[in-house]
Order: C-alpha cells, then sequence, then structure tokens
C-alpha cells in the first residue's frame, strides 16, 4: 500500500500537469460541482473534452483516498507495522490529510481562475506529498530506534544542504511556471509580474547548486565505499544523479524548443522523481537500530 501510494501521489502530479497543459483548468466552472447543478459533466452540443480531463484529475483524488484509507487501515490493523510506534502511523495520517486539504486547494485554484500563486501551491503540496510517501516507506524498511547519522564532522550538513535546495528548487519552478505561457485555461491567462528570463536564470542556479551537493555527496560516498553501512546511501545517491541528469536535459531542451507540452509534462515528472530519490539519499545517509524499550519495559514490570 505504501508502494502504491507513492506511485499515486507522482501520477496525479502528471494528470495535475495535463490539465494545465490542455487549457483545462476551468474545464469544470465549480467546485466541489463541476458544473452548476451537477457533480459531473453535462455532454452538450458546445461540449469540449476539456470538463472531461478536469473531472478526471479530480477522480483520481478519489482514487487517492482509497489508497490512503487502506493505507492508513493496514498500518494500524496489520502486523508487524502496527506493533511500530506512532511516528510511522503519523506519516499515513500526513498523507490522508494532505490529500484533503489538496482537495480543497484545487477547489480554490477554480475559484480564483487559476491565479498562479494558488496553483504553485498545489504543485508544491503534492511535492511534498511525495517526499512525506517516500520517506514512509524509508521507514517502513527501516528500525525504530533513533536515526544516527552515518556521516561525522561537517559532512552530516550533507543531507540538510541537499534537501533544503531541493526545496528551493521546486520552489523556484513554480515561479517559472508562474511566468510561462501554459496558464492553464485560454481566458485566465493571469501571470506573474516577473521577468520570464530573470527567474529562469535563478530557477537554473538553484539547480546547479543542487547538483553541485549531489556530486559532492557522490565523491565522498565513493570515497568511504570500503563502508559497507553506507552501500544503501550510495545506490541512492547514484539514482539521484541519474534522475537528475535527466532532468536537467529535459528542462534545457524544452526552454530551448519553446516549452512543448509533453516535454513540460516530463519535466514535472521529473521534479517529482527527483524529490523522491533525494529523499532516498538522504534518508541512507541514516541508520535506525532496534530499539529496545518495550522489552526493557517488560524486564522492569
Amino acid at each position: 500500500m505504501a508502494v502504491a501510494n507513492l506511485i499515486a501521489q507522482i501520477g496525479i502530479i502528471v494528470t495535475g500537469g495535463a490539465v494545465r497543459l490542455t487549457g483545462s483548468g476551468l474545464g469544470c466552472s465549480e467546485w466541489p460541482m463541476c458544473e452548476p447543478g451537477s457533480f459531473t459533466p453535462v455532454f452538450h452540443e458546445a461540449t469540449s473534452i476539456h470538463p472531461y480531463i478536469e473531472f478526471g484529475n479530480r477522480t483520481i483524488t478519489g482514487v487517492l483516498t482509497v489508497i490512503a484509507v487502506a493505507l492508513l487501515w493496514a498500518v494500524y490493523r496489520r502486523e508487524p507495522v502496527a506493533s511500530r510506534p506512532g511516528g510511522v502511523k503519523a506519516l499515513a495520517w500526513v498523507v490522508l490529510g494532505g490529500i484533503a486539504l489538496q482537495a480543497v486547494i484545487g477547489g480554490i485554484t477554480v475559484w480564483v481562475d487559476l491565479h498562479p500563486a494558488i496553483v504553485g501551491s498545489h504543485m508544491l503540496i503534492s511535492l511534498a506529498l511525495v517526499a512525506v510517501s517516500a520517506y514512509l516507506l524509508v521507514r517502513l524498511r527501516s528500525a525504530d530506534g533513533p536515526a544516527r547519522p552515518l556521516l561525522a564532522g561537517p559532512a552530516r550538513v550533507l543531507p540538510w544542504l541537499l534537501a533544503t535546495l531541493a526545496a528551493l528548487m521546486v520552489a523556484l519552478g513554480t515561479v517559472v511556471t508562474g511566468t510561462g505561457p501554459h496558464s492553464g485555461d485560454e481566458d485566465a491567462a493571469f501571470r506573474y509580474a516577473l521577468d520570464p528570463l530573470i527567474v529562469t536564470r535563478a530557477h537554473a542556479l538553484s539547480v546547479w547548486l543542487f547538483v553541485a551537493v549531489a556530486v559532492a555527496g557522490a565523491v565522498l560516498l565513493l570515497r568511504r565505499r570500503t563502508d559497507p553501512s553506507l552501500d544503501g546511501a550510495r545506490r541512492a545517491w547514484w539514482w539521484l544523479l541519474a534522475v537528475t541528469l535527466a532532468e536537467g536535459v529535459i528542462g534545457y531542451t524544452q526552454y530551448f524548443t519553446g516549452l512543448p507540452e509533453v516535454l513540460v509534462g516530463l519535466h514535472m515528472l521529473g521534479a517529482a522523481l527527483v524529490v523522491t530519490t533525494a529523499t532516498f539519499a538522504c534518508s541512507g545517509l541514516y541508520s535506525r537500530s532496534e530499539s529496545h524499550a518495550p522489552a526493557a519495559a517488560a524486564s522492569a514490570a
């Protein structure tokens, strides 16, 4: 269920991108109804494909909710997870709460005619849910003791620096999107009053800083290749570099080819995959041992 949740969280970013890139952002003119008096699109002679694309994305939210509820049931009812600490279960609650929040923000985007700040926040919360979902997988596969850093000295800042730059990079990415041509609807074309070239260069700078830290981390892990405790981190770091490279190629290609919709959609998918691999890479720099607190308490009793 945790794997299905992560895939679904990435998937809805792709379908949400399809809504915006096809100009279907206001395909449903109301929320939570699609049209006045109707929860679903109503077919008539003037109906276009846009209401069905937008409603289809709303339907995906229902799929995410079903998965999140099943995941929440599983972490409370299925062993051995049901006996694990509340912190693991809390992550499943964050996922379900985030989906509910996203449904409300999705409605607000319709009410404010796709204001880029609201649309951008919609994307950022989705990426945050991807990070939480990826971290939930990490926690399910690890022990329950306190997290212990595997790097010492100044190198301990590496995961925090990478995570901070990842957040800055995707945040600036939404600002670039908010100045670009794909508003989500040709009749709601309000964009940020910013120079697209300047914000694009700022985003590119944050990307190169992220790449520099990712490469530095890879070099550090390679130099410590005899340390078996870092084997998982090394594997995660290579995946991070590969996904980041692919995302960079897509990003520069879309820029120099006039932002074609297909490449923009692939770039959104790439952003979700970068966040996923960055979460795994940062988490790989910590280890957890089995917690013996319950046994100790039982002995004391």
